[in-house]
């Protein structure tokens, strides 16, 4: 029998304030589909990008990580998961180093030691910490799912096209409200 966990990724307020007012129905998705998660005693495990002061864990090259690692420190208040979204104690926090939510993390050994199987995917971005983690998760032989209105981008059109086109090759693409209806 498959033992699902709900993945709430990058929903921290640095990230989330970049988008602003758009966030806003994310963040509502979230609250409902956290609280479906719960009612259901699934996991939560929210996964935060953050690094440790001085960042000597990221390379000048990776251009990404260089150019915001002093605004990501493990201490900085943007690093906190946003405050909507907020763990409760039984909730699991995993800070990562990268991209996907397995590289840099102890995420694998904490859905191994639960028993989980099955993924729920959500977060900021689509095309950054969704996308990677459903890759190297499908390599891993999680069974997967995507809220789509529980994920955004910046990129309206490659939000789309990634739900649309590519995720269903590893993933069952649903809405919160589906997945929380049949939890129910």
């Amino acid at each position: 029998m498959s033992r699902e966990a709900l993945l709430v990724m990058d929903l921290q307020h640095g990230i989330v304030e970049r988008f602003g007012d758009d966030a806003g129905s994310v963040l509502g998705t979230l609250v409902d589909a956290i609280a479906a998660a719960r009612a259901a005693a699934l996991p939560v495990v929210y996964v935060r990008v953050a690094f440790r002061d001085g960042a000597p864990e990221v390379s000048p090259r990776n251009t990404v990580f260089s150019r915001m690692a002093s605004a990501m420190s493990e201490t900085d208040p943007k690093t906190r998961i946003h405050a909507a979204l907020a763990p409760q104690p039984h909730d699991v926090v995993v800070t990562k180093r990268r991209v996907s939510a397995f590289t840099g993390s102890d995420l694998d050994v904490v859905l191994r030691s639960l028993g989980v199987d099955s993924l729920v995917l959500t977060g900021i971005a689509t095309s950054g910490v969704v996308l990677s983690t459903l890759r190297q998760a499908a390599d891993l032989d999680f069974q997967l799912t995507v809220l789509e209105d529980g994920c955004m981008d910046a990129d309206p059109e490659v939000h789309r096209v990634l739900m649309e086109k590519v995720f269903p090759r590893q993933a069952s693409v649903m809405s919160a409200t589906d997945w929380i209806d049949a939890r129910s």
